[in-house]
């Protein structure tokens, strides 16, 4: 007979509002645990914990969205679960996700919860997300590819890209051109019984840069119905997507690398990463619809509150945004005034001193940064949860080139180089046909077969023959600081 007084008794009789806020705080063994106890909370735990579970710890993937609105909480936190375990352990699927192109490009990468869009030379491949029900990674499927200029000029590579809004439909791309030329890009939706992978799109010619002799845009940014762009030189020109005649610009005066737009924030800004060694990474907010012409905070030797930077000599730090004499949005009152940033946290690796092309965060709980280095289609990872150390991989069939850019979400992390598109996939259920097959003919070099390529990125993972062989080392931990 159960006594009056027992645990179990007690809890049932709470009102199930107050068992709900419970469920909320439990961690997540906790969680499985009480689901076990009984009919009642193994039920309350299904409907409420594991989706109070998943709100409380996010795990941002733009690949995976689609697949996520049809799991089940339970599903989805499982998947997460055993990412972050594949990360902790270092287990992963490479696959590189083409053939190499002919020539030699410097590519850029954009994301979007349907689509990952790669542009190289004057042409835009498109890979499709799936959707997954039973238990298999979302698949990606190669959607096609399409020539936006038929002459291969340098003034006509594509040089930025990213998605803006169109109402949810994910398929709007605003190019950027080498020249300071836009186009607004329309991905026709592909039919059914195309069997071709061209890509059929409409392009519209937008408002373009006035940039000077010799310079060049570098980076695109948008956020909400607005758009950053940034030229080699540091032209910044901030400008409303639907109309893009009405323009704010400023002049950095200095070779100029990348650009973060923000406007979610309580207070909208405008990041830029450039070449002055002593400052960096500046941070211009926005205001009236227009940039500010002075920094409301500089980084002094990256969500809103926390940014990322790298350097030339392959260390990588991140800052608080947040501390500063003066608020982000409000611009100083003088030229003279410059708020510096303290660095809480340095990551290198001292194998590698080579530049750092790209930087991307995310991964297993969310507490990833990812480098890619300037040669031997170089990644590095760092958990800043525990930064002594970190790992390095070479992506499969290891080009000899720098990665130009690189997505990482909670599972998967995207790179391209010189030569190809690839992903290192830390995620469970992955298959064969998860990603696109590539010809044996075509794996990368001279006399590769389909039998000495395939092999697992690492080990114990699953069937043997699903991802490429790609050559990993840990770092020595000795030049990793923190900082209080």
């Amino acid at each position: 007979m159960t006594s009056l007084s027992s645990p179990s008794l007690r809890l049932n009789g709470l009102p199930t509002d107050i068992l709900i806020l419970i469920l909320h705080e439990l961690l997540l063994v906790d969680l499985s645990a009480l689901s076990l106890t009984s009919r009642f909370f193994h039920a309350l735990v299904n409907e409420f914990g594991w989706a109070g579970y998943q709100r409380k710890n996010p795990r941002p993937s733009m690949s995976l969205l689609k697949s996520r609105a049809a799991w089940s909480a339970m599903d989805s936190v499982k998947y997460d679960v055993l990412a972050d375990r594949s990360w902790s352990q270092n287990d992963f699927v490479a696959r590189p996700l083409a053939s190499p192109w002919s020539g030699k490009e410097q590519p850029i990468l954009a994301i979007s919860p349907s689509r990952l869009i790669v542009g190289a030379g004057n042409v835009i491949y498109s890979y499709t997300f799936g959707l997954s029900t039973n238990g298999e990674a979302p698949p990606i499927v190669m959607e096609g590819s399409c020539a936006l200029i038929t002459l291969h000029d340098r003034r006509s590579c594509i040089t930025a890209l990213t998605f803006i809004p169109d109402g949810g439909l994910d398929q709007t791309l605003c190019v950027g051109f080498q020249d300071g030329s836009f186009e607004r890009i329309l991905i026709s939706s592909r039919s059914k019984h195309q069997t071709n992978t061209t890509l059929h799109v409409h392009r519209q010619a937008a408002h373009p840069l006035r940039l000077p002799d010799k310079d060049f845009l570098e980076s695109l940014s948008s956020s909400r119905t607005s758009l950053l762009s940034l030229s080699g030189s540091g032209q910044a020109t901030f400008s409303d997507i639907e109309t893009p005649t009405l323009t704010s610009t400023i002049v950095l005066g200095v070779r100029s690398w990348a650009s973060r737009l923000c406007m979610e924030s309580t207070s909208p800004y405008a990041a830029f990463g450039t070449s002055l060694r002593a400052t960096p990474l500046t941070i211009h907010s926005i205001t009236s619809d227009a940039l500010s012409q002075f920094p409301s905070a500089i980084l002094g030797q990256a969500q809103p509150g926390r940014r990322g930077s790298a350097y030339q000599d392959g260390t990588m730090e991140q800052s608080l945004s947040t501390i500063s004499a003066l608020p982000l949005g409000v611009a100083p009152p003088t030229t003279g005034y410059r708020p510096l940033l303290r660095p809480v946290l340095t990551l290198d690796n001292s194998w590698s001193m080579e530049p750092i092309y790209s930087v991307s965060s995310g991964g297993g709980s969310g507490s990833y940064v990812a480098a890619g280095w300037a040669r031997h289609s170089l990644v590095s990872m760092w958990d800043v949860r525990s930064p002594i150390g970190g790992l390095s991989v070479h992506a499969p069939l290891n080009d000899p080139s720098p990665v130009y850019s690189l997505i990482l979400e909670s599972s998967r992390l995207f790179g391209v180089t010189q030569s190809r598109p690839f992903v290192l996939d830390f995620g469970p259920g992955v298959l064969e046909s998860t990603y696109p097959a590539l010809e044996p003919s075509t794996r990368g070099f001279p006399g590769v077969t389909a039998e000495n390529t395939i092999f697992r990125g690492s080990t114990q993972k699953g069937v043997d023959d699903i991802g490429y062989y790609v050559t990993k080392f840990l770092h020595p931990s000795s030049r990793t600081k923190v900082r209080a």
